[in-house]
């Protein structure tokens, strides 16, 4: 057996751009599938809100 895994944690979910209907319909979306326990589909929409491309929004890793 290896040494220890060393994990960070998760990083927090992205912020919607304001006035970003794409990047709300995903805020609702990740909503509905943490109600309904589907992380995997939360995790989806988070990629896509921190993906989408906005003029002079720098992405945050």
């Amino acid at each position: 057996m290896g040494g220890p895994v060393h994990l960070r944690l998760p990083h927090a979910p992205p912020k919607p751009a304001p006035g970003c209907a794409v990047c709300a319909e995903m805020a609702v979306r990740r909503r509905a599938a943490r109600g309904r326990g589907d992380f995997s589909a939360a995790t989806d929409a988070d990629v896509e809100i921190r993906h989408h491309p906005h003029p002079g929004r720098t992405r945050r890793h």
